[in-house]
Formats: structure tokens, C-alpha cells, sequence
């Protein structure tokens, strides 16, 4: 397969799942990011527990984790993933009213975890947005992006750090 053919279409141009039951069993990591920006007023609230629905970083962490497990229901043609590992971490800049958020998905497998990081950032973000919402409905999402991963044929990648 040549570099940049796209492996979800058949010769015939129907979709398909990509077959990877020859490839090999590896190591396989991926960090994404994103960022949720607010007014600093609001961004203090949630650091202080001051919304209204509870634990809002908690919360979030947990929604990311739970998202990335299921990622493989979500996107279409996303293998299912047997994930070993999922890291979410908050940057909150009260000053500038952003919350920044990274996960780190992690599995031993046929095929790379990049949807999974990148599911767990966006659904991460989300929750903050329900949570604090009351608070302020003109928060922004965005940003969101793969940083680097690991592992497979194509080996280490990094777009950013």
C-alpha cells in the first residue's frame, strides 16, 4: 500500500474495517490535546468546587477515561481496542480562563490508540462544558490534535511537544 492510499476503502470504493490480524502485537501510545477556554471568573469556580454539579476535573477525567474505552462504538471504522492504559491531565490557567487537557492512551495491540487519546480529550472537554455551562455558555473548545504516538510499523511520531 502506497503512502497517503486510504486503507477504509475497498478496490471497489465501498468502506470496510481495515484487516490487521497479520500485523504484529505492539507497544502502542498516543497523547492528544486540547484546550476549553472560558471567562477567568469561571475557570476560578471550577478550581475552587464552586459549580453547581460537583467535581468538575474529576468528573471530566473520569468521562475521558470512559470515552476512550468505548471509542471503537463511537467511530465507525474504529477497531475496538483492548486499552492497558488511559492518562488524563488538566492545565488550569485561571489567568487566562483555559483548562488544557491531555490524555495518554495506551495498549499492546495490532493497531495504534491515537482515536482513543483523541476521544478521551474531546469527551473530557465536553463534560467540562456541561458542567459549567450555568456558569457560562460562551466557552470555547478547541485545539484539539494528536501530539505524538508510538509504536506499530510506522514507529515514533511527534508532532509536538
Amino acid at each position: 500500500m502506497e503512502a497517503g492510499e486510504l486503507t477504509h476503502l475497498d478496490d471497489t470504493g465501498r468502506v470496510r474495517m481495515v484487516d490487521v490480524s497479520g500485523k504484529e502485537d505492539t507497544v502502542r501510545e498516543a497523547v492528544a490535546r486540547g484546550r476549553i477556554e472560558m471567562s477567568p471568573s469561571t475557570c476560578r469556580m471550577i478550581t475552587e468546587g464552586r459549580i453547581e454539579k460537583g467535581n468538575v476535573l474529576t468528573t471530566a477525567q473520569l468521562a475521558g477515561i470512559m470515552a476512550a474505552k468505548r471509542t471503537g462504538e463511537l467511530i465507525p471504522l474504529c477497531h475496538p481496542i483492548r486499552l492497558t492504559d488511559v492518562d488524563i491531565r488538566f492545565s488550569v490557567h485561571v489567568d487566562e480562563g483555559a483548562i488544557e487537557i491531555e490524555a495518554c492512551a495506551k495498549s499492546v495491540g495490532k493497531t495504534g490508540v491515537e482515536m482513543e487519546a483523541l476521544t478521551a480529550v474531546s469527551v473530557a472537554a465536553l463534560t467540562i462544558y456541561d458542567m459549567a455551562k450555568a456558569a457560562e455558555r460562551t466557552m470555547r473548545i478547541g485545539g484539539i490534535r494528536l501530539v505524538r504516538k508510538s509504536g506499530g510499523k510506522s514507529g515514533d511520531i511527534v508532532l509536538e511537544d
